[in-house]
């Protein structure tokens, strides 16, 4: 039985593309799961991208497809990827969720498992807050709300400086984006796709 997976994602810099990308290798590893990445569309002038330093960044995901709000509902599942701002998603994630309206009308998630993962700057600058806004989304939406669970072990790594908890998986960029994800955090997040893959198949099966 297929199951089909939407990742959808907001990045800047990189860091978000990559983590959607492992989970995306994660949620195929799952028999039948038809995965589909997807991005945000940028609200930000090229003139002000320019500025941030980020043009040349955005090029390598540039070939990913532009994510249409009112087709969320053909997903059995949908995994959204955002930067932090002040503990917040990002303004573009915040309005492509703004732009779901008629889904919300319409009941089209209500049932189908949804789940995060994010970025951040610092250690401690704000991945479980980003993550517990945008799950207001899902909640009123009515999704089936699945994290990381500690049997991804992970999750307990203390042996180098990871990104990732039972919210969701999350990667550290440092100050000035440099750190790209490590291999602990993009096995997290490879364990998410996965995760939510499986357990959206159970509940199309039923």
């Amino acid at each position: 039985m297929s199951v089909r997976v939407k990742i959808v994602f907001h990045s800047v810099y990189g860091h978000i593309h990559q983590m959607a990308e492992a989970i995306a290798a994660g949620a195929r590893e799952v028999p039948g799961a038809e995965v589909e990445l997807l991005q945000v569309a940028e609200t930000l002038s090229p003139e002000i991208l320019s500025k941030m330093g980020a043009l040349e960044a955005k090029k390598a995901f540039a070939h990913v497809p532009i994510a249409d709000p009112k087709k969320l509902g053909e997903a059995d599942a949908v995994i959204f990827g955002s930067g932090t701002r002040y503990g917040s998603a990002t303004a573009q994630m915040q309005a492509f969720f703004d732009a779901t309206g008629s889904l919300w009308a319409s009941g089209a998630l209500v049932g189908k498992v949804g789940s995060l993962f994010t970025s951040t700057g610092t250690q401690h600058g704000g991945q479980e807050t980003t993550i517990l806004s945008m799950m207001t989304f899902l909640l009123h939406q009515g999704m089936v709300v699945v994290g990381v669970p500690y049997a991804e072990q992970r999750l307990s790594y203390m042996d180098a400086l990871s990104g990732g908890g039972p919210y969701g998986a999350g990667t550290i960029t440092g100050g000035d984006g440099s750190r790209m994800p490590s291999e602990n955090e993009l096995g997290i997040a490879r364990y998410q796709g996965r995760h939510v893959a499986q357990i959206a198949a159970k509940l199309a099966a039923k």
